[in-house]
């Protein structure tokens, strides 16, 4: 267990001899990373990036949100005030 605590980063905190390693919390979320972007293809991609748009804005009142034309396609570009509304989303909605 020793080398094991001096092998791993200073980020990672393993005080669990039963269960495994426990990351903190802040080496896996990023508090700045608070934009999800969406693309979407073919002739469906309007139908399920209004769908994306309309969801994000019922839940998240402050989420700031951009729509560019790619190829074949739409992009979505959310921006969220926290990077845990961003998880929350991509969690609900499999992303």
């Amino acid at each position: 267990m020793k080398s094991i605590k001096k092998a791993q980063s200073d980020l990672v905190n393993d005080t669990c001899n039963d269960c495994g390693s426990y990351a903190d919390i802040g080496a896996v979320i990023d508090e700045h990373d608070t934009l999800l972007v969406i693309e979407k293809y073919g002739s469906e991609a309007n139908a399920q990036i209004e769908a994306l748009k309309q969801a994000a804005i019922v839940r998240f009142a402050e989420v700031k949100m951009q729509v560019e034309p790619i190829d074949n396609g739409l992009r979505l570009s959310l921006i969220f005030a926290f990077s845990a509304e961003k998880m929350i989303f991509q969690l609900h909605h499999n992303l």
